[in-house]
């Protein structure tokens, strides 16, 4: 369910599972029509999802987006008897209520940023619900305190204040079953629009994998210090989390802390994810869904790059009927292209989002996988096309030089 990048990249490694007898997407997305078949529900509509599930006789609905979770889909679902990968409304809140979130994480002793009472620069201002990736706003002056607190209240609801973290960012993926927690590869996003972390945050302009120093112990700690505290909490709160539990982590010099959580595979950490998933996707999501997580998580050795490319005025408007151009130039250079917002129109494909198309490439390090994404990135053309040099330049850089 869904029609971005995150489900074409999910389509892509779902498609490849000999389990699969067959694949439908509602809505969907061009890229996802080459894989399954194509339904015009939008993911929101739970009743129409319902009928098309009874239709098509599906096993199992993978949900994509957050927002359907949020409000409870995955409850309508499961109370009509199929089976779901994503939490239910209660659960949900995790990502819905960064307030909520905090409670969960103070009560369970997980490490994260404090509070603020008084909003004084650094700090960083959050919209405490939903905003697509848009409503964190980091502020290193009093202008910019003014600007969040302005921006986030026009989101609407509350507004949260939190000290500002320094070090480095990390997404840490566990799918589980409400007790078992199992991770996937680390990876790491670049939420501003520009060069050098400049300019507005955005749903995220790239990704890659893996992080430099968080190697498999460490990704086995943080799921022992955060992750699987919070599933016990949750429960606790007869609210346990099935589906999705993503942590985005700052690693402090005084040891990890969480900034947020979601309750989703990220977009675009998904598409540099996957690719280093050894073996099926598919046992796992089912086995998180129904109960019973058996199924393990192993990693390619290697490194994956994403880089999305944007309309020219994102984030703040989208781009659509746009011709695209280069694509199978692209796909030529062994990357993979994941729509993230296209659409047919006339026989051509055209921009339909504010996130167009996002290029992955693996290669046996980030240097590599970055050469080849970035060849790709250079054969793909529309009017207005924005995208960062950047992703997983200083990791690679790194990598040089030890």
């Amino acid at each position: 369910m869904g029609s971005g990048g995150r489900e074409h990249a999910l389509a892509w490694k779902l498609a490849s599972s000999p389990d699969l007898d067959e694949l439908h997407a509602a809505p969907g997305n061009p890229g996802i029509a080459t894989l399954g078949t194509c339904h015009p529900v939008r993911a929101e509509d739970g009743d129409g999802l319902l009928a098309l599930c009874r239709e098509a006789a599906i096993d199992l609905v993978v949900v994509g987006p957050e927002a359907p979770l949020v409000v409870g889909l995955a409850d309508t679902l499961r109370r009509n008897g199929v089976a779901v990968f994503g939490p239910t409304r209660s659960a949900a809140r995790i990502e819905g209520s960064k307030s909520f979130a905090k409670e969960v994480l103070e009560a369970s002793g997980v490490p994260t940023a404090r509070r603020l009472s008084t909003p004084e620069p650094p700090c960083v201002v959050k919209a405490d619900g939903l905003a697509a990736g848009k409503g964190v706003f980091v502020c290193h002056t009093r202008d910019e305190v003014d600007a969040g607190l302005r921006s986030a209240a026009a989101l609407g609801g509350d507004v949260l204040v939190e000290e500002l973290l320094e070090g480095e960012e990390v997404s840490l993926f566990a799918i589980t079953d409400g007790t078992r927690a199992v991770a996937l590869a680390p990876s790491q996003d670049f939420k501003r629009v520009g060069d050098g972390d400049t300019g507005p945050n955005t749903g995220g302009m790239g990704s890659y994998s893996p992080v430099p120093g968080v190697g498999e112990p460490d990704v086995e700690e943080l799921l022992d210090s955060v992750h699987r505290p919070v599933l016990a909490e949750l429960a606790r709160r007869d609210a346990p989390f099935t589906g999705l539990l993503y942590a985005g982590l700052m690693l402090t010099d005084e040891g990890p802390r969480v900034l947020e959580f979601n309750c989703r595979f990220g977009d675009p950490e998904t598409q540099s994810v996957l690719p280093r998933l050894n073996g099926d996707l598919l046992p796992l999501l089912w086995g998180a869904a129904v109960g019973g997580l058996e199924a393990e998580a192993g990693v390619r050795d290697g490194a994956a790059v994403t880089v999305v490319l944007a309309g020219g005025e994102y984030p703040a408007r989208s781009d659509t009927g746009t011709l695209i151009e280069g694509i199978e130039d692209a796909e030529a250079t062994g990357a993979l292209v994941f729509h993230a917002g296209t659409a047919r129109q006339d026989g051509r494909l055209v921009t339909n989002g504010g996130r167009v198309l996002a290029v992955t490439a693996t290669g046996d390090d980030v240097g590599a996988a970055r050469a080849t994404a970035y060849e790709a990135v250079d054969r793909i053309s529309f009017a207005g096309m924005r995208f960062r040099r950047d992703i997983g330049l200083a990791a690679a850089e790194q990598h040089v030089r030890s």
